[in-house]
């Protein structure tokens, strides 16, 4: 035996409760909302300042595509089990609608394939009713480390 501690399951709520407090996911205001043994859900409030174009008050795609890349790398951190140091390599959003002004967003990124090399995901970002989404995202992240 070793003597070394156990490795400690990566833990999306306490990654985002840190996450809140600095950097660009703490600017946003982005929230946990849930997760499953491949899947994270997190959530952004409706903010003003996060509004695009503020005639229509719907929040502006960025904040959304922030929201749905952590979602979706933390899903894949999650079915590891890990943190790994990754980069986005592709993210694709295509908006179906805009959100409704004054409601949260819920991203939820689930991991549905882990390489050596690449995680594998898709997500979807609503406003309140999964099955009338605000997008539909899939990416893939690149692995930076010897893993």
């Amino acid at each position: 035996m070793s003597g070394d501690a156990p490795p400690v399951a990566f833990d999306p709520k306490r990654f985002t409760d840190y996450a809140s407090r600095v950097g660009h996911g703490g600017a946003l205001g982005i929230l946990y909302v849930g997760h499953g043994e491949d899947w994270v859900e997190l959530g952004l409030d409706y903010r003003e300042k996060l509004v695009g174009v503020v005639e229509t008050g719907v929040i502006a795609s960025g904040p959304i595509i922030s929201l749905m890349d952590m979602a979706t790398s933390m899903a894949i951190w999650v079915k590891l089990g890990r943190f790994r140091h990754q980069a986005t390599l592709d993210m694709r959003v295509d908006y179906l609608r805009p959100a409704v002004p004054g409601r949260r967003i819920v991203g939820r990124g689930i991991c549905y394939r882990a390489t050596k090399s690449v995680g594998f995901v898709r997500g979807i970002a609503h406003d309140g009713d999964a099955e009338d989404p605000v997008a539909h995202v899939t990416g893939t992240f690149m692995f930076t480390d010897q893993g």
